[in-house]
């Protein structure tokens, strides 16, 4: 089963995901740089997916699955070095 966000909310220092299950998830705003460094303002900002299965922030080019959330996933960009 597919876990789908209703609303999504913070307080100083939690992103709360509400799902259509009844369930709510909350993670530190710390697990996304982005979040964190946005204004209150640009966190309202955010939207879910038509699917429900991601949340959005355009100003920030921040995307967050709601799987990942519920995985106990956080910023997921990683900088690689790469050898020759």
């Amino acid at each position: 089963m597919t876990s789908v966000a209703k609303a999504l909310r913070f307080d100083d220092s939690t992103l709360w995901v509400d799902l259509q299950d009844g369930r709510t998830v909350g993670v530190p705003i710390a697990w996304f740089p982005r979040l964190l460094n946005a204004t209150q303002e640009q966190r309202l900002a955010g939207q879910i997916s038509a699917s429900g299965q991601g949340l959005h922030w355009e100003a920030l080019d921040e995307d967050i699955h709601v799987a990942g959330l519920l995985a106990g996933h956080g910023h997921m960009t990683v900088a690689r070095l790469v050898t020759v």
